[in-house]
């Protein structure tokens, strides 16, 4: 179950990107002279105000420097979600490998109530208030692919209308 690829390509200079470090991971390959050791970061970018995600991985002999390949692998992959003003449209479960994300309306003054990756995700879409629930894996990749997973699946009154071929009035 491969994540889809986004239809179009964002431009990264109008949007004001945040970047949030998921997970460090110390990463040793074993070798005849002894062991090399290397970094891996998973990094997750957005804008809150234009409802955009994206997330990427990074891999280098020094912490900053993974952080950063991490950071250009994000700009590369962002997302547009449909979200209402204060929350999200209906409830949506997301699913990478093994992780399930479950994700849920909240009323205004809920907050985010999610855990590590979700919240990190949650929170560069800019969503003030949402329930989650992270199922299966704990891996912090495949909760955020789950993640994302969940919100590219999230429709907006216009596209369900399209789709059902009825006037927006009438859903």
């Amino acid at each position: 179950m491969a994540a889809t690829p986004a239809a179009k390509r964002l431009d990264t200079s109008n949007l004001n990107l945040k970047e949030q470090v998921v997970s460090i991971n110390r990463v040793t390959k074993v070798v005849k002279g002894g062991k090399n050791m290397s970094f891996s970061a998973l990094v997750v970018v957005g804008d809150p105000g234009a409802k955009v995600v994206g997330y990427g991985t990074g891999k280098a002999k020094e912490v900053p420097a993974a952080i950063k390949k991490g950071i250009e692998a994000a700009k590369k992959n962002l997302r547009r979600i449909h979200v209402l003003e204060t929350t999200i449209m209906h409830p949506v479960l997301g699913r990478y490998g093994a992780g399930q994300v479950l994700l849920k309306p909240a009323p205004p003054g809920t907050g985010v109530i999610a855990g590590g990756p979700v919240r990190a995700v949650i929170q560069s879409v800019g969503i003030p208030n949402v329930l989650t629930k992270s199922i299966g894996s704990h891996n912090p990749h495949n909760v955020v692919k789950a993640t994302i997973n969940a919100l590219e699946q999230l429709r907006d009154r216009a596209s369900v209308a399209d789709l059902r071929g009825l006037p927006q009035d009438k859903l």
